[in-house]
């Protein structure tokens, strides 16, 4: 499932250039994630980067965006060609 960043945000930033599919970026008020580009790391990392160094921890699972190991790999091969 993608993440996504919730209202507790601070705006600090530390996660978008830690996102390696840049699906990170600066919303009105709060970092906000594309979930189109998220594959929670998947292909890249061990562990979903925004997450890993969110100092709030406001980077959490969407589950509205749910999908399998599977989808996130295909997602990841498809956006990195």
């Amino acid at each position: 499932m993608a993440y996504k960043i919730t209202e507790e945000c601070i705006n600090c930033g530390a996660c978008e250039p830690e996102c390696p599919n840049q699906a990170i970026s600066a919303g009105d008020t709060v970092y906000v994630i594309d979930w189109t580009k998220c594959t929670e790391c998947v292909g890249s990392h061990a562990e979903s980067q925004c997450a890993a160094v969110c100092p709030v921890d406001c980077c959490v699972p969407d589950p509205d965006h749910k999908e399998s190991r599977e989808e996130l790999e295909a997602k990841h091969k498809k956006l990195k060609g």
